[in-house]
């Protein structure tokens, strides 16, 4: 039986994005590790077929640029320092 196309473009991904790069010790790692990515991966990752912008952005917009040299960027590791976010602190 043949998965969802969707379904299996995520597994593939979190597979070469997380799993594949951490050792897993146990079904409560792994599903607070997945809860994580599918957390970063709905609200900040960028999808190209969505200009870009992440799933849950709800609008399809040109994401805005800033100057860096007088920006202040903040990083957030997630999950487990696998993956960095990046965005302006206040």
């Amino acid at each position: 039986m043949r998965s969802n196309a969707y379904a299996e473009r995520w597994v593939r991904t979190a597979r070469a994005e997380v799993t594949d790069r951490m050792l897993i010790t146990g079904p409560q790692h792994l599903q607070a590790i997945l809860d994580g990515y599918a957390a970063h991966y709905n609200q900040h990752r960028p999808h190209r077929a969505r200009n870009l912008r992440p799933p849950d952005s709800g609008d399809i917009t040109t994401a805005f640029t800033t100057d860096l040299t007088t920006a202040r960027i903040r990083r957030r590791r997630v999950p487990d320092g696998l993956i960095n976010e990046y965005q302006r602190a206040a």
